[in-house]
C-alpha cells in the first residue's frame, strides 16, 4: 500500500504555500538564534557598521552598498543590531524566492519546492547568513540575476533585461567579485545558439547603459583613489601549494553541501532494500538549454571561485559559498529526471530537519563548550552593548561632550563604534584605512583609546604608547562573559584624549 504524507501532497498541490512556510521558519530560526545567544556581533559585522556609518563611496573593503544598508538598518532599529539581523534574513528570503521562481520556470512548482528544500540544507545559508556584509547581500542579487538572465538569454523575454541591468549594477556596487561573476552569463549566452540570437539585439546595449549609470560614482572613486579595477596577474611560484589550497577549498564546498549529498544518497533507489511504492513528484520535460544552464551555474561559480581564491592566496571562495552553491539543489532535481520518487519519507524528513537544526545546535554548543577548551575567543561572547555604554558614558561624564571617536584595539574600537553616540572609528595602526578621521582630527575632537590588558595596572601596549605618547591610563575595566570557563575576565585598558577647546 502506498503511503503518502500530507507534506508530499501539499508539495504537489500547494508548492508555493510549502515554500513560504519553510523559508519563513528558517528565517525566524536564524533571527532568534543571534538575539538569544549572541552578546556581540558575529564575524566582521562591527567593522561593516563602522564603515557604513561614514557613507564613503568606496573603501579598501570594496564597493559601498552593503555598508550603507547595514547602517540604515542599524539606525532604523534604534541603534540596535537587531535591524541588521532582520536585513540579513530579508536577504535570505529574497535569495530563495528568486531561486524558487527560477526553478519553477524550469522544472515546475512541485519540483521547485524540492530544489529549495535541498538548497536550504547548505550550511552557507545558516549561521554564516547572520553575518551581514557584501557576501550576504550579493546572494539575493546573484539569484535574481540568474533568474532574469535565464528569462532574457534563454527564453528571449525582452522585459527581463531592465531588471537584469539593475541587479548587475547593484551587484557591482556590492562585491569586488561581481566583475568575473557577470562574465558567466555572458559566456553562457555566447556559447549557445539561442543565447547568441537573444544577445544580438539592442536590449543588452540599454542594459549596459543602465549598469554604467549605477556604478559611475564608484568608478569615479576608483579612478581618483588610483585603485586598480582588475587584479594583477597571480604569482605562479608555488604551483603545488596552490593546487593543494584549491583542493582544500573544494573540500569545504563539499562539506557545506553535505546535507544535499546525504539526502540524495538516502533517496537513491539502489540503496533501498525493499522496493516500496514511493510517491512521485512529476514535472514536464526540461528544455535541453535549461538543463545546461542549471548545470553550468551549479558548477562554474564554485570551481572558478575556488580556483581564483587559490591562485591569489585567499582562504575562502571568491564570491562566497552562498553564491557558489545556490544552484546545487536545482541541479540535483534536474539530474534526477522527470519523475522524482520520494523514498523513506519519514527518514528523509528527520535528516532534513536535523540538517537545518544542526548549525543552531552547534552555535549553542560552542557558546557553552568553547570557553572550557581554552581555544580562541568567540566574538559573539563579547558584551558589546555593555562595553559601548561604559566608555560612552565615561567620556561624557569626564568631558561634558559625547564620544566622537575611538581608537586603539581594532576589535574593541568597532564594538564601541556601535554604541548610542556612534563615534568614528580610527584604525590608528593603519590610519589610511579610515580616511574619514585622521590622528590630527582625533587629537582635536578627543576620544577614547582602548586596548586589552591582563593586569590591573592597564599599561598600554608599546605600539599604542608610541602613537599616543601623552596617554594617561585609567583603571582597567573588567567585563563578564556569558560563560567564562578557563578564560580570564575581559579586561580593557583605556585612556581619554580630551577634546581641544
Amino acid at each position: 500500500m502506498r503511503f503518502t504524507s500530507l507534506i508530499v501532497e501539499l508539495i504537489r498541490a500547494r508548492p508555493r504555500l510549502i515554500f513560504w512556510v519553510v523559508v519563513l521558519c528558517q528565517a525566524a530560526l536564524w533571527l532568534a538564534v543571534p538575539m538569544l545567544l549572541y552578546r556581540g556581533p558575529p564575524g566582521d559585522l562591527a567593522t561593516v557598521l563602522a564603515y557604513g556609518r561614514e557613507y564613503q563611496v568606496g573603501t579598501d573593503l570594496g564597493p559601498p552598498l552593503a555598508f550603507w544598508l547595514a547602517d540604515i538598518a542599524f539606525r532604523a532599529a534604534g541603534n540596535h543590531v537587531f535591524g541588521v539581523y532582520v536585513l540579513a534574513q530579508l536577504c535570505f528570503l529574497a535569495t530563495f524566492r528568486a531561486l524558487f521562481y527560477l526553478a519553477r520556470t524550469i522544472v515546475g512548482g512541485p519540483q521547485a519546492v524540492i530544489a529549495v528544500l535541498l538548497t536550504m540544507t547548505v550550511t552557507a545559508f545558516s549561521s554564516p547568513g547572520v553575518e551581514f556584509g557584501p557576501l550576504v547581500l550579493a546572494r539575493p542579487l546573484w539569484a535574481m540575476l540568474l533568474l532574469h538572465a535565464w528569462l532574457a538569454i534563454g527564453e528571449g523575454r525582452r522585459n527581463a533585461w531592465f531588471a537584469l541591468s539593475i541587479e548587475a549594477g547593484l551587484l557591482l556596487l556590492t562585491t569586488s567579485a561581481a566583475m568575473w561573476l557577470l562574465l558567466l552569463p555572458v559566456a553562457f549566452g555566447l556559447a549557445t545558439r539561442r543565447g547568441r540570437r537573444n544577445l544580438a539585439s539592442f536590449d543588452p546595449l540599454f542594459a549596459l547603459l543602465v549598469i554604467g549609470v549605477l556604478v559611475l560614482p564608484y568608478l569615479i572613486w576608483l579612478i581618483r583613489a588610483d585603485v586598480p579595477v582588475l587584479p594583477p596577474p597571480p604569482a605562479l611560484d608555488d604551483i603545488a601549494g596552490k593546487a593543494q589550497q584549491w583542493g582544500v577549498l573544494l573540500a569545504w564546498l563539499l562539506a557545506a553541501m553535505a546535507g544535499v549529498i546525504v539526502l540524495t544518497v538516502m533517496n537513491w533507489g539502489r540503496l533501498v532494500r525493499q522496493q516500496e511504492d514511493a510517491p512521485i513528484v512529476f514535472r514536464p520535460p526540461v528544455d535541453s538549454l535549461a538543463r545546461h544552464y542549471v548545470y553550468f551555474f551549479a558548477l562554474a561559480p564554485g570551481l572558478l571561485g575556488s580556483l581564483f581564491a587559490a591562485l591569489y592566496g585567499q582562504d575562502r571562495v571568491v564570491g562566497g559559498a552562498g553564491i557558489a552553491l545556490v544552484m546545487t539543489g536545482l541541479a540535483v532535481v534536474v539530474a534526477t529526471g522527470d519523475l522524482v520518487q520520494l523514498r523513506r519519507q519519514r527518514v528523509l524528513r528527520k535528516v532534513w530537519a536535523f540538517a537545518l537544526a544542526a548549525p543552531a545546535i552547534a552555535a549553542f554548543a560552542s557558546l557553552l563548550i568553547l570557553p572550557w577548551t581554552g581555544g580562541g575567543e568567540d566574538p559573539t561572547a563579547l558584551p558589546a552593548r555593555e562595553i559601548g555604554r561604559f566608555f560612552g558614558d565615561s567620556f561624557e561624564r569626564r568631558t561634558g561632550h559625547k564620544l566622537q571617536a575611538v581608537a586603539g584595539d581594532a576589535q574593541l574600537a568597532t564594538l564601541i563604534g556601535m554604541s548610542a553616540s556612534r563615534p568614528h572609528v580610527l584604525l590608528d595602526g593603519t590610519a589610511a584605512r579610515t580616511p574619514w578621521i585622521t590622528p590630527e582630527k582625533f587629537a582635536e575632537t578627543g576620544g577614547v583609546v582602548v586596548w586589552r590588558t591582563a593586569d590591573t595596572v592597564g599599561t598600554p601596549p608599546e605600539d599604542i604608547a608610541k602613537r599616543f605618547p601623552s596617554l594617561v591610563p585609567e583603571v582597567p575595566r573588567a567585563f563578564e562573559r556569558p560563560v567564562n570557563g578557563r578564560q580570564p575576565l575581559l579586561r580593557i585598558g583605556w585612556a581619554i584624549v580630551r577634546p581641544k577647546a
